[in-house]
């Protein structure tokens, strides 16, 4: 149980490297894939897709932490015996959720166009993926038959909110890829210290 925990706090580490290594590779000058992105998608953010895209991120975005926070105060108020366990997937949950607001000031990096705030990692994908991490961590200690269902969803829905940002031109893609590294890494580290993994048997 011990080593398993060692690998898994390993694999965060060497997610945050991977984190640190692109935000430094790309703080002074975007990598082309994120100059052809840039250009394909410009000024899609005053049409109909763009439109679109606005309205998918006011639901995947900030607000996903809150309300799945809330959802661990309800479980454990109305069940007591699971609540060391909500007060540690809280922990993981605002853990990942900080890597954007820490780590934003640190890389400085500009907008691909003209936006209030700064620009690796994004925030509104930091947000999804760190909610869909700590959702599929509670289908696996209580309902172990949805972890795979719970995955699938939070793989989905962070790729969306991803593509949704790249769209309306508030972010680079790599800024996207940034915050999954990011969400990886603090995610595993933390999950791994508080015993939340190895996951127990019948999760995924």
């Amino acid at each position: 149980m011990t080593l398993q925990r060692g690998l898994y706090s390993l694999a965060g580490i060497l997610l945050l490297v991977g984190f640190v290594t692109l935000g430094l590779s790309v703080d002074e000058r975007p990598p082309p894939v994120d100059i052809a992105l840039a250009d394909a998608f410009r000024d899609q953010h005053t049409r109909p897709a763009g439109q679109v895209a606005g309205l998918v991120t006011h639901v995947l975005g900030p607000v996903l932490p809150f309300v799945l926070g809330a959802v661990l105060v309800v479980i454990a108020w109305r069940r007591r015996d699971l609540t060391v366990l909500c007060v540690k997937l809280a922990v993981v949950l605002l853990s990942c959720r900080m890597t954007s607001l820490i780590a934003k000031p640190a890389f400085y990096r500009e907008r691909p166009r003209e936006f209030p705030d700064l620009s690796y990692p994004s925030g509104h994908v930091v947000a999804v993926a760190c909610t869909g991490f700590v959702a599929v961590l509670l289908c696996a200690w209580t309902r172990p038959h949805l972890t795979r269902l719970a995955i699938t969803i939070a793989a989905a829905a962070t790729v969306l909110g991803a593509l949704c940002r790249v769209v309306l031109g508030v972010h680079w893609l790599t800024d996207t890829a940034g915050s999954v590294l990011a969400v990886g890494g603090v995610g595993l580290i933390s999950a791994a210290v508080l015993g939340l993994l190895p996951l127990p048997r019948g999760g995924a």
